[in-house]
């Protein structure tokens, strides 16, 4: 069990700040998809800082601080379930995978975080 969860946790880790990186980069990937779902470009850094302070809660919870790790379990899960919320709502499902596997990455992580 430990190891599913430093396994399934180091990856929503890396995808989150791979993708907070791509948003404070302003990728274009990134406002395509933003302008498509109705997202302004004004709300992607802060929505960026979210997910990169995911990244690192989830690290934190890795290195021992479980209570923090869980939490910032919680909040990706409520985040990208949001997400897939915003692409449904714009009838945007092209790409709902996207949203989806950050969603299943970080459901994952706080299913085993809460089992361990």
């Amino acid at each position: 069990m430990e190891l599913a969860y430093f396994l399934v946790t180091c990856a929503a880790v890396l995808a989150n700040a791979g993708i907070a990186a791509a948003d404070l980069a302003k990728a274009p990937f990134v406002l395509a998809n933003s302008g498509e779902v109705g997202v302004p470009p004004l709300w992607i850094p802060p929505l960026a800082l979210l997910k990169a302070a995911g990244a690192a809660g989830l690290v934190l919870g890795l290195l021992g601080l479980r209570p923090l790790g869980t939490a910032a379990a919680v909040g990706l899960v409520l985040f990208y379930a949001g997400a897939v919320v915003v692409h449904v709502r714009a009838r945007v499902l092209h790409n709902i995978a996207f949203p989806g596997f950050f969603l299943a990455l970080a459901a994952g992580a706080l299913a085993l975080a809460v089992l361990r």
